[in-house]
């Protein structure tokens, strides 16, 4: 087993084994037609919201926050997707 310690999708740093299991695990949960869908709606309230210019910047940064989450979820899908070739 390799403990070689690398920076993550997520910048945390860990080994590559748990790196990649956190992603399986990601991918697993969202891989059913419940998932899809979950995930689906959290990208429709999240990553495709457009704020107009009187936007508040603390209510700005709150939805920032929330599309960094939605979008790590998809990177991490990714990422076990990529593993599994």
């Amino acid at each position: 087993m390799n403990n070689k310690v690398n920076i993550g999708i997520d910048g945390i740093q860990r080994n590559k084994e748990r790196d990649l299991e956190i992603s399986q695990d990601i991918a697993s949960v969202f891989s059913g037609p419940t998932g899809v869908q979950v995930l689906k709606y959290l990208r429709s309230i999240t990553i495709e919201m457009v704020h107009g210019p009187n936007v508040a910047s603390e209510e700005l940064r709150h939805h920032e926050g929330q599309r960094y989450i939605v979008g790590l979820l998809e990177q991490r899908i990714a990422h076990a997707h990529r593993s599994k070739k």
